[in-house]
């Protein structure tokens, strides 16, 4: 899968995943949505951001989670 909107520089924001170079965070993006923010709030409070940049990190986010599963 590739996240093209997600990036990572050791001098942004000690290298974790930002949206395009931004100091924008993947978990802020995540962490509004999980407490309920709409998209129109997100991106009014965050207006360099664009529709496209949620999704994408919602979508690596969820991508983060996955993991392999062992049975007994």
């Amino acid at each position: 899968m590739t996240f093209d909107r997600i990036t990572f520089d050791p001098q942004i924001m000690g290298g974790r995943a930002c949206i395009r170079g931004m100091r924008i965070t993947v978990s802020v993006i995540v962490r509004q949505v999980a407490h309920g923010a709409a998209i129109d709030e997100i991106l009014k409070g965050y207006p360099d951001l664009e529709p496209e940049d949620i999704r994408q990190a919602m979508e690596y986010a969820a991508w983060l989670s996955e993991e392999e599963v062992h049975s007994g």
